[in-house]
């Protein structure tokens, strides 16, 4: 069918300025509902440029001090996903009545993951130094925590994928619910477990760079100090550390994972 040059986009302008409009409307309405103050922003330029003048010009000298505790907050990453993932397995054959038979019980265990995947990581991490105070060892339980809620809801989503011939030969042969879950399951997504593994390990290294922020540790109380006392050189030498690290735990990741997929 053969265009007429009134319905091309040229004859269609009144469309495109009501949108125009209605957008002006919603931006407006939200500046006036949140009080924001460009004119105050364009005034403040100045100390954006001295920002920039100074976090563009990382202080190298300042690296060997970031060893350290750039190494504690890798044990922090290690060693929590590790803890979680160690709870996260038996708890996930627990959350799924094909182990269990019972649904009672695993809906049980579900709703404890859900709950426990609602707590945001910082307010986790809040409420663990409030408990357990300041340091790694708060950290770790933050991250173990974090992981357990991850790993155990995609290990028992993996669970009710698997194949039911094994698990139907075990019964059949009067296996016990143990040696099903080991036996005849277990085979089956250990694969996916060693994934979700490295997978949570490399959000784990991510975030507990922030966790130092509500004092459970690692370089986090560092970059936290830095940018209180105002040395952007230093703040941007950690975040340029914590993005290496960032970018080589992931590369080591995602290498191992797609070796179990």
């Amino acid at each position: 069918m053969r265009m007429r040059l009134k319905d091309t986009i040229h004859f269609q302008w009144y469309k495109h300025l009501f949108i125009l409009f209605i957008l002006f409307c919603c931006i407006k309405g939200s500046v006036d509902l949140t009080g924001a103050n460009f004119k105050e922003l364009v005034q403040n330029s100045n100390q954006a440029t001295l920002f920039l003048s100074r976090f563009l010009t990382p202080e190298f000298s300042y690296l060997p001090k970031l060893l350290k505790p750039l190494i504690k907050t890798l044990q922090m990453s290690v060693l929590g996903t590790t803890i979680g993932v160690v709870l996260a397995l038996p708890t996930s054959f627990l959350a799924t009545p094909i182990v269990t038979k019972n649904r009672v019980i695993s809906f049980a265990f579900r709703s404890l993951l859900s709950i426990v995947r609602t707590v945001p990581n910082l307010l986790l991490a809040a409420l663990m130094v409030a408990i357990f105070g300041v340091g790694e060892a708060t950290g770790v339980i933050t991250i173990a925590i974090f992981t357990f809620g991850i790993v155990s809801q995609l290990i028992f989503q993996a669970i009710e994928t698997v194949d039911y011939g094994p698990i139907e030969a075990a019964d059949a042969v009067g296996a016990t619910k143990l040696q099903v879950a080991v036996w005849a399951i277990m085979p089956q997504i250990m694969g996916q477990i060693v994934s979700y593994s490295f997978y949570a390990l490399e959000i784990n290294v991510r975030a507990s760079t922030v966790l130092g922020y509500v004092g459970a540790g690692g370089i986090g109380v560092i970059l936290n100090s830095s940018l209180a006392l105002m040395k952007y050189e230093r703040v941007s030498m950690i975040i340029v550390m914590i993005l290496v690290v960032v970018i080589a735990v992931g590369k080591i990741s995602e290498k191992i994972r797609s070796n179990f997929v």
